[in-house]
Parts: C-alpha cells; structure tokens; sequence
C-alpha cells in the first residue's frame, strides 16, 4: 500500500531502475550499456560509462532525458522541453507559449508568445545583472530599457512599482506601497511623497507620518527610534495602534494591544507577554543563549548552545549541542515528517509516516556525505547509491540530479515494488539482476562474461559469443 500522498522524491536517476519483469540488458561497457524491454524494444542506454545516455528522465519530471554527462543534458516532459549545458553554467526552458533561459542567473531572457501559429512575441524581458535590465511588452507604459549606474526605470521588480535612477547612487527614485520616495544621493538624503510623508538624513535623523496613525523618527540610526505602528489588517474596527521605541544598548520596548516586549542592556536581558490574538509569555537571559517561553501553541526551552526545544503550532525542533545534532517534526496533510540532521549535512534523514494508518511502512531518505544515499518509498521501492556527494545539498533539484549525481554511482541498486533487483558497479561494468525470489536471473562483467537464466536454465557468453545452447531456446538475441 501507499501513502495517499508521499512527499520523499526517489531516484538518483531512472535509467538503472527501467527495468521490468524478463527484461535484459546488452553489456558493451564501457562502449554501450543497453536496457532491454521484454519486447526488444531499448528502454534505457548509456556510453561511456555514465557520460552519454537516454531514458526516462528522474522524478518530479517523469519525462525523458538524454545527453552528454555534464555538458548537455535534455530532457523532454510532455509539451516541454528542458535543457541544460555545463549546468547551472546555462539552461533552456521552452513552453508552449514561452521559454525563458539562464547563464549563472546573472544574464536572463525569458519570452512569452502572444500566438501560438506565428510565434510573435508579445513580451521580451532581458537582464544582465546588475547593469542592464529590458522588458518590451505589447504596452509601452509597461515596456523599459534601464542601465545601471547611468540612468534608466524598471516597473515591477524587487518589491517596487517603479525604480528610477540618474547616475545611481546620486539620484534614485521608488515607488512602492503608495510612497514615493526621492534619494539624492542614496541612502543619505530622502524625501517621502504620497501614503507616508517624511524626510531622512541618514544615519543623523529622520521621520515620516503615514499611512494612518503611524509615525516613525529616528535619531543616529540604528541607536535611537520612536515609533507608532498600524493596528493588524486582521484586527478588530477601533484597535489602538501600537509603539516601539528603543534607545541601543539600554533599553527597547515594542507594545501593542495585548502584547508588550521589553528588553534591557539589549538584546540580553529581556521579556514578551502577550494575551492577544494567543497567550506567550517569554523570558530572555543572555539571548540568544537562554530563552523560556510558553504559551497556548508554543514553547521555548533554550540552554544554547547545549540544548533547545521548541514547539510552535504542532511544528517540534530540537538542538542538542547546536549545531551538531538536530531533529524536527512537524505534519503535513496526512504525513508525519521527521527530519534529523548531525552538522547539517554530514548525516540528513527525513522519515515520513501516515498519521491516520500508523501501521503502514515509513518513506525515508538518508544521507551520511559523501559516502552514501538511501531511497525508501515504503511501498517497495528501494534505491542507493555510493558515493552521493550532491544530493544532500540538493534534494529538490532534479536537474541536479540529472546531469551530476550519476557521474559519481560507483555503486547503485533498485529495487522494485514486485521485489525484482538490479545492482551496477563502476557505471554498469559490472551489473547482476535478481528476480522476486527466483535467485540470480542475469549477471555480466562489461563485454567479457554474461550470464542470463531462461525458462530452460541458464545461457552464458564470453566476448559476445554464445556458451550455450540453451540461449536459443530463450528466444533472445545472443549478447
């Protein structure tokens, strides 16, 4: 049985595991290494050891995938197509109705067709980081050319309506929130037009008023602040704003109706009580060292670096001698995941259980970097690989996977859910295949010995010739 939903993604890659039931292999290593269907029909292949392949493309993409190992790789997803040269060097995304592409997400282009029959663009957008930024678009208020320092507008980009600059940093202006604010030069002298008014020489000083009932003001800037905050959107018609004021290192205060922090000798000393919109009541000795905390749905218990415990809104995390051992668990939808992790990556595991049907077998992952990788599905499906020095770094990525984690398998095995195994050593020079409970079904060593067991016994070739003549009776090609 499976999960209803299993969020552990498997395969290295799914070449060495496209293997079905009488399936057989063609071992030419390092030359070429095919995966044969029980029709004939090639499954998978690769050349040159792990470098030059094609076959099914690894999950989430459940496409196929093909190339030369690390220069180019393309793998082919329905209507979509993925590739990628000397990766993350440079990728290509083509869509339907758009593709976008990447050298180093320093230089970026991306298009979008505006029909589909003639391929005419209706929007370009192109950037080189940080100097040059372009969109041309089927509306010229929307459209943009901007050189970075000497002058140019970009809309819609980094968190702001508009950006604006004459030989940055002399001259900047942004829109955003409503504000428009004028810096001449940046970040020194500016001037706050529209939602909030205000002016600023910073570091010195500086205020604004806006929107509402805020205002800020602040005195050599990050030491000393006044500040009055707008109520919550969520909160009730009527709610009082709240202040913050601080005076660095002395003493800091942020209060608002039903929650007040204050810190002494900051940040060292401090404390939080809060009654609304949930009930905390926090104390701080030395923060960041010792923290105790509690409340309605969370807990602090921090001796730092020696031991933390937290728990917020069902999500538990645990430190023991940060940072070298750690576990976390938490749920999502139905799944129960437990993370534990010694110095981050050096060993990294996820466990994920069903909460509603405990009794059903865990998917796990592990990693003990570099050395080893391990694949568990809970429904049979069983992978690992070693050495595994990328996947611990990049666990959702799979063009990653694609294109780097197979270049170091010096070992692999899968295993099936109908119990059927493969094995590899030194990228397929040595491969051996076991069937569910029937014993060694095929073995070869590269081109020199093979073996594959048939319904009349077993056929053995050496250099490519044929040993027995039982092999003919199999009805199979001689390899």
């Amino acid at each position: 049985m499976r999960f209803a939903r299993l969020t552990v993604p498997l395969g290295l890659i799914a070449v060495a595991a496209a293997y079905q039931a009488d399936a057989w292999e063609l071992n030419a290593w390092p030359a070429l290494v095919l995966q044969k269907a029980p029709t004939g029909e090639t499954q998978s292949w690769t050349g040159a050891g792990p470098l030059l392949f094609s076959g099914p493309a690894p999950a989430p993409d459940a496409g196929t995938a093909s190339g030369l190992r690390p220069f180019y790789v393309r793998v082919e997803v329905e209507d979509s197509v993925k590739t990628d040269i000397f990766y993350p060097l440079f990728y290509l995304r083509r869509y339907p109705e758009s593709y976008r592409w990447s050298v180093l997400q320093l230089v970026n282009g991306r298009v979008e067709i505006g029909s589909v029959d003639t391929g005419a663009p209706k929007e370009r957008k192109f950037d080189v980081w940080p100097f040059y930024f372009s969109l041309v678009t089927e509306n010229p208020q929307d459209s943009y050319h901007a050189v970075l320092p000497i002058y140019g507008t970009v809309k819609y980009r980094l968190g702001y309506r508009r950006l604006h600059w004459v030989l940055f940093p002399l001259y900047l202006e942004s829109s955003r929130k409503g504000t428009d604010t004028t810096y001449a030069p940046w970040p020194f002298v500016r001037v706050m037009r529209g939602a909030r008014d205000g002016f600023a020489v910073w570091p010195l000083f500086g205020g604004s008023k806006g929107p509402g009932p805020a205002r800020t003001f602040y005195l050599l800037w990050p030491f000393i602040w006044s500040n009055v905050t707008e109520p919550d959107p969520d909160a009730p018609e009527g709610t009082a704003p709240g202040t913050e004021f601080g005076v660095i290192p002395l003493y800091t205060r942020e209060k608002a109706p039903g929650m007040i922090s204050e810190n002494y000798l900051w940040p060292f000393f401090g404390y939080t009580e809060r009654t609304l919109p949930y009930r905390y009541s926090e104390r701080r000795y030395f923060w960041p060292f010792f923290v105790q905390g509690h409340g309605d749905d969370r807990v602090v218990d921090r001796w730092g670096p020696l031991y933390t415990y937290s728990n917020s809104k069902g999500s538990d995390s645990r430190w023991i001698v940060w940072p070298f051992w750690h576990r976390q668990t938490w749920v999502d939808a139905d799944i129960l995941q437990s993370k534990t992790q010694f110095f981050y990556f050096l060993y990294w595991s996820l466990d994920q259980t069903s909460v509603s049907r405990p009794s059903l077998a865990p998917a796990y992952k592990r990693h003990v970097w570099p050395l080893v990788s391990i694949w568990d599905n809970g429904a049979g499906s069983r992978q690992v690989q070693v050495p595994s020095p990328f996947e611990v770094f990049f666990p959702d990525n799979p063009d990653v996977r694609e294109t780097w984690t197979p270049l170091t398998a010096i070992y692999r095995y899968d295993r099936k859910p109908t119990g059927e195994t493969r094995s590899s050593l030194l990228w397929n020079a040595v491969t051996w295949r076991r069937g569910a409970g029937k014993g060694l079904e095929e073995f070869h060593l590269g081109p020199l010995l093979g073996m594959r067991r048939g319904p009349s016994g077993a056929a053995w070739t050496i250099l490519g010739f044929d040993l027995s003549a039982n092999l003919g009776k199999d009805k199979e090609p001689s390899r």
